[in-house]
């Protein structure tokens, strides 16, 4: 995707061959600074800080620290090891597990002095991938798009609600929820985008509305909340989300208050897609609700925030009084019926055990 008319992907090898350098996303969209990443540790702390954030990119970032790993320690032991520390940065998404898992088995077979290079090879496929499976769900759900637009008045857009950062800046390129869009956009489908602000952390008022606007795609932010009551006036034709997790059975797990929206969805029939790469699909778990874990971070994300002043300043303050408890869940899980579909690689399949398998029949 695009800032300001230059490509850009989330995670790239440096000038050096070796380091890995990404955009640091703590610091949008007030700041554009790239961080680089020389070792575990770092991209450790990348992954679990949220420097870079977003189940698919969060998997690459993994595969590349462990690239990063071997070069201080490639034998078993250190392998081990650092598949260890880096699975547990974060917890809920599945794409993390995936991706070292994939590396894992690529590289334990191997001597030592092989399992480097090889590392980087993998890491790189791992992203490769990410970002030809995204084009391909902005392909199939861009026809959804489209549809909608050929029911309207001509040049009156289609209304796409989103939820958190489910756009390139969660994956390598393109994006999971976001990919239709921008596929839409480019095929020159009139359409507007309602972002959520999507507290805490803001990810849809800082990361969706700052890439939708360095690509050019009409958006408008609006409070978390607001979502049910556009609804309910017409104001949305579809509701596409991303998802850190999909079960088996179709229950999908994403960035807290998808459930809300996918509830007012329902009440109003709005169709409600979800964008699911298949390294988010995990067909070891059938139920959402009671086998995924939800992660619990740092009260600070919801009773601090941070924002630019009139002069430029950054500046944290702190939005609740002083001492009260704070309690900060990252993500709930919508089941399945409420889901319309799911928009794969593969195609666009009900959010059903029998619908996935249709699209993924030797997936285990």
């Amino acid at each position: 995707m695009k800032i300001d008319g230059k490509a850009f992907r989330t995670i790239w090898l440096a000038a050096d061959g070796w380091s890995v350098e990404v955009i640091d996303q703590t610091k949008l969209p007030h700041r554009f600074e790239i961080a680089r990443l020389t070792g575990r540790a770092e991209a450790a702390h990348a992954i679990k800080a949220m420097i870079v954030r977003g189940a698919p990119l969060i998997g690459a970032t993994a595969a590349y620290g462990l690239a990063l790993a071997l070069r201080e320690d490639a034998c078993d032991s250190g392998l081990t090891e650092s598949v260890a520390v880096l699975l547990a940065t974060r917890p809920t998404a599945v794409n993390l597990r995936w991706a070292l898992e994939r590396l894992e088995a690529r590289l334990r077979p191997l001597p030592a002095g092989e399992r480097v290079a090889a590392a980087y090879a993998e890491a790189a496929a791992v992203a490769d991938e990410d970002v030809e499976i995204c084009r391909s769900i902005g392909a199939h759900g861009a026809g959804l798009i489209e549809a909608l637009a050929a029911g309207k008045a001509k040049g009156r857009p289609v209304n796409v609600l989103t939820h958190c950062n489910a756009g390139w800046l969660a994956t390598v390129d393109w994006g999971t929820a976001l990919a239709p869009v921008y596929t839409a956009f480019e095929r020159g489908v009139p359409l507007h985008v309602w972002v959520d602000e999507t507290r805490p952390r803001n990810q849809g008022a800082s990361l969706t509305a700052w890439e939708l606007n360095k690509h050019g795609v009409p958006h408008t932010v609006i409070a978390d909340n607001v979502g049910g009551h556009l609804m309910q006036h017409g104001m949305v034709d579809i509701c596409i989300v991303g998802t850190d997790r999909t079960t088996a059975t179709g229950d999908v797990c994403n960035k807290i208050g998808t459930y809300l929206k996918a509830l007012a969805a329902h009440d109003t029939g709005v169709p409600f897609y979800v964008g699911a790469p298949s390294p988010s699909i995990d067909f070891r778990l059938r139920d959402g609700i009671t086998e995924i874990p939800i992660e619990e971070r740092d009260g600070r994300e919801l009773s601090e925030i941070t924002a630019r002043t009139a002069s430029g300043e950054l500046v944290t303050v702190t939005v609740t009084p002083e001492g009260s408890p704070v309690g900060n869940w990252g993500f709930d899980v919508t089941p399945a019926r409420l889901v319309t579909g799911l928009i794969t690689e593969r195609g666009i399949c009900p959010a059903t055990e029998a619908g996935l398998r249709s699209l993924f029949p030797k997936t285990t």
